[in-house]
């Protein structure tokens, strides 16, 4: 190992000596030398020259971004301050370039564009005819119809007519049926004692029967039904104001009875699913009646009651869709069959439309403006015109005992009064 270090000094110094030799070899590598130095020497002052360059165009590209950035800010905040200012006026409407968005004084944005044009199945597939007029509900001492609506949804109401069918017990999707119509009327056509009777009141102090105009620019009057008992003018949330956009003629404080009409006949999943009448959406599709079972479980209706709040703690975002089921709400249903209702029908005159099922819910509840105003710019925004049901109906009168199916609850109306005393028999 001491051998091989002795060889190692001694290249090391060769390697040395021949450097040096190299050095000496004459002037031409000494003018290389000189050259290589100069060179060096100006290398520097370059460089120097091109970092100056360089610092000035990245100071040129930082202002530059600076400015863009500030002036991009100045114009997203220029805009939301028109945004604030403008769209979410009560008073803003849209015109023709613009998206047709309203804005309703919960300050929420409601879109109600149409979708693109298509063939409409639907179109005129109400059944119609003498078949289907309204007829005598009792001829030659003979009840002449079937089951009628809206009846006595009190639990434990029995009706008089002894019928040989029983209504739809599980959710109409589970049975292939899609809403095909929402609607509403003034007042509730349904009577269910201690939430929605004579004992409610609402902002116009109508009684039961009692008449208002269906629009202010029309002559024709509405029937007003049963109100809840919630109003409280001394609540502000039932009587503060509410800037409608796209519901007509509507009142916080009132009571309303919301219709869902449904069918397995229906164009269900398509831009035709909803229609105006909503006969067209129930028989849409004949052709899909099943033989072998009856018209009341194909054809349903969904009955909820409320009362408008201006107040958005009660905001609803999907009326539009059915009966809301959540807690409280869609939780005790009465379910019967009967037949399509409004004020073309009394206790003498009734529907053919019959019989078909209906699942009421027993409870009034409280909704906020703005959902029933976010329903109506979703009708607004479907392929046929639902202009018609965008305010309230007039309500049926009460369906008479001797009108009404026996397939609800099996306990009789006396039996309940017996409980409550103090209870108003209905007409």
């Amino acid at each position: 190992m001491s051998e091989s270090g002795d060889n190692n000094d001694y290249e090391a110094g060769s390697e040395v000596k021949d450097s040096v030799k190299m050095s000496d070899t004459g002037d031409n590598n000494d003018d290389y030398a000189d050259s290589e130095v100069k060179q060096s020497s100006a290398a520097p002052a370059a460089a120097d020259s091109g970092n100056n360059q360089d610092a000035a165009i990245l100071t040129a590209l930082i202002a530059f971004c600076g400015i863009v950035t500030v002036t991009c800010l100045a114009g997203s905040i220029a805009l939301g301050y028109k945004s604030a200012n403008t769209n979410t006026s009560a008073d803003y409407k849209p015109n023709a370039v613009q998206p047709s968005f309203s804005v309703n004084a919960g300050s929420m944005i409601f879109a109600a564009d149409k979708p693109f044009e298509g063939q409409n199945p639907c179109e005129g597939k109400k059944l119609t005819g003498p078949d289907w007029d309204n007829v005598e509900c009792v001829v030659n001492a003979i009840t002449s119809v079937g089951p009628q609506s809206g009846a006595n949804v009190t639990k434990g109401y029995k009706g008089e007519m002894s019928v040989d069918h029983g209504p739809l017990t599980t959710p109409y999707w589970q049975n292939g049926m899609c809403p095909v119509n929402v609607h509403w009327h003034l007042g509730a056509e349904h009577y269910s004692l201690g939430q929605y009777d004579e004992k409610g009141t609402g902002p116009e102090f109508l009684s039961v029967g009692g008449d208002r105009r269906a629009l202010a620019e029309a002559d024709d009057q509405v029937r007003s039904g049963y109100k809840c008992q919630y109003y409280n003018p001394d609540e502000a949330r039932f009587n503060k104001k509410y800037v409608w956009e796209h519901c007509v003629n509507m009142l916080v404080g009132e009571t309303y009875e919301v219709h869902w009409p449904h069918s397995s006949l229906g164009d269900c999943g398509t831009p035709n699913q909803y229609q105006e009448p909503f006969y067209d959406g129930v028989f849409c599709h004949t052709d899909r009646l099943v033989a072998g079972k009856g018209v009341h479980e194909q054809i349903g209706v969904q009955a909820q009651v409320f009362t408008i709040v201006n107040d958005e703690s009660y905001y609803y975002p999907d009326l539009i869709r059915g009966m809301i089921v959540d807690g409280e709400m869609g939780a005790d249903v009465a379910k019967y069959t009967g037949s399509t209702t409004g004020t073309s029908r009394s206790n003498s005159i009734c529907s053919k439309y019959s019989p078909i099922t209906w699942q009421v819910d027993r409870t009034c509840h409280l909704i906020s403006a703005s959902s029933f105003d976010k329903m109506c710019a979703d009708m607004k925004a479907q392929r046929d015109d639902m202009s018609k049901d965008l305010y309230a109906h007039g309500s049926r009168e009460l369906v008479a005992d001797f009108l009404a199916a026996n397939n609800g609850e099996r306990r009789h109306l006396e039996t309940m009064y017996l409980s409550d005393p103090n209870a108003k028999k209905h007409d």
